[in-house]
């Protein structure tokens, strides 16, 4: 990855305003209002800071489904969509590379999800957030050095944020 100095996640709720699927013109509430100018003007403001943007694969699933269902030019949106894909995949700037996710999704760490999200449904953590918090924290442990934010407007998913940038922003002690 390039040097950077933030990742930002970003969330289905966040992806479908800003690629402007019909019936999705705005995410969150009161301070974590978005709508389609507000998202492009910080999606802007980070690509020329040089952050890294993420697309974790169930913000692509959860785009794809909501672009799959929306009353619309679903192939004009579905285009737009899969040119990010593209850049994902392709890690081409600010996009980080689809794959390096990849080591998340093998059998141990998808087996370590299901011993996890039982507890976490139990709190109305959808399986979807709970991927989004694994990746999340994959990049605040594979880049410590960095500030993650998860790009969202659903408060109980960026709650989560506070708890993976505090534990990355912590220096190691020697013994």
């Amino acid at each position: 990855m390039r040097s950077s100095r933030k990742i930002v996640i970003l969330d289905t709720s966040i992806l479908c305003v800003w690629l402007r699927v019909p019936g999705f013109d705005r995410a969150g509430s009161d301070v974590q209002f978005w709508d389609y100018y507000r998202i492009d003007q910080k999606l802007a403001s980070e690509i020329a800071s040089n952050s890294t943007l993420v697309l974790p694969l169930a913000t692509l699933i959860e785009t794809g489904n909501h672009i799959a269902k929306c009353n619309g030019d679903r192939f004009e949106v579905a285009q737009r969509f899969c040119e990010v894909l593209r850049h994902s995949i392709d890690s081409k700037h600010p996009w980080a590379a689809f794959s390096e996710q990849s080591e998340l999704w093998n059998s141990q760490m998808l087996a370590e999800l299901a011993d996890k999200w039982p507890e976490q449904a139990a709190g109305k953590v959808s399986l979807g957030d709970a991927t989004i918090i694994e990746v999340a924290n994959y990049y605040a442990k594979a880049f410590s050095n960095r500030e993650v934010e998860i790009f969202t407007g659903d408060y109980g998913l960026k709650s989560y944020e506070r708890k993976i940038t505090d534990a990355s922003l912590i220096p190691r002690r020697r013994r």
